[in-house]
């Protein structure tokens, strides 16, 4: 293969993991030629409604994935936490690259921290899962939604129409905006979304060459938790935007999973960690979601879904 074509989301973010993508295949393959194929997908164009009333997350993803299918494009490019659990039959997530710091961040012009936040300031999120997390903490704020690209946000936010906004870190420092970081949110206070801050590469499931041109991306340590986390998304129903988040990391031998479920209006967080070998990663993820489930998180998921 002398031409590898990327599928990728048109927004500023999107393109330079694109970019980076591109960057690290040619170095591992000299003389490949990468193109990307740049589109805008369903999640981009409705931008005036909350993500949960136009279809959650999968509306970022379906156009690049059509575009594999169709073979317009060789590997698509997204942000791990916009992934579907479950992938059309035909494609396959064989590369999740290192990750970029996980966190949340507080971004004010008016106020140094998230603890900081008077009762009835204005903080903007699109997600249940941060919506739910700052709701327990402050339950005197006011929510309001803020969709767009990063640099779109930050305008909102310049202009008055918000006293702070809760964003990815990850993304903030890949645009090189991190000046713009008030605060790095501890995961004790706002755990993060499934796969944050992970870059994932998806292909078509038979083409074995494809396959082996990307998997020098791979790392194995990210790939390991990210698909721990997914395991207990899985679990939970989490195909859907849902007020869930959790984060695995290794240490040594073990790997640990913390992750929560929440009603949106912040009134109840349901929260456990669960821990094993290494050799267990597969089934910490679905233990954890049990244990969940069993004091109250289905009530809380059975009401959203329903």
């Amino acid at each position: 293969m002398k031409t590898l074509k990327i599928a990728t989301r048109n927004s500023p973010l999107a393109l330079w993991q694109a970019e980076y993508v591109k960057k690290q295949l040619i170095h591992a393959h000299s003389g490949l030629n990468v193109e990307l194929v740049s589109m805008q997908t369903e999640g981009d164009r409705f931008l005036d409604a909350p993500l949960i009333a136009v279809g959650g997350k999968g509306l970022f993803i379906k156009e690049l994935e059509q575009a594999l299918l169709n073979g317009e494009a060789d590997i698509a490019v997204h942000s791990m936490k916009d992934v579907t659990i479950d992938l059309p039959d035909d494609l396959a997530l064989p590369v999740i690259m290192k990750r970029e710091d996980t966190r949340d961040v507080f971004i004010s012009n008016n106020y140094k921290q998230i603890d900081d936040i008077p009762d009835g300031a204005v903080v903007g999120t699109s997600s249940l899962r941060r919506q739910s997390q700052i709701k327990s903490l402050h339950p005197a704020i006011v929510l309001k939604d803020l969709r767009g690209n990063v640099g779109t946000r930050l305008r909102k936010l310049d202009n008055g129409e918000y006293d702070a906004i809760l964003l990815a870190a990850a993304g903030i420092i890949r645009l090189g905006l991190s000046e713009r970081i008030t605060q790095l949110i501890p995961q004790s206070v706002l755990l993060p979304a499934i796969g944050q801050g992970a870059i994932g590469i998806e292909c078509r499931a038979g083409d074995e060459v494809v396959h082996e041109m990307i998997a020098p991306l791979d790392d194995h340590d990210t790939s390991l938790c990210v698909q721990t986390e997914r395991a207990f998304s899985r679990r939970l129903f989490g195909g859907c935007q849902l007020p869930i988040a959790g984060q695995a990391s290794i240490i040594g031998n073990e790997i640990s999973l913390v992750g929560l479920v929440a009603r949106v209006d912040g009134s109840e967080v349901i929260k456990s960690e669960q821990k094993g070998s290494l050799a267990d990663s597969d089934s910490i993820g679905t233990v954890l979601a049990e244990t969940l489930l069993e004091c109250g998180a289905d009530e809380i998921l059975k009401e959203l879904l329903h």
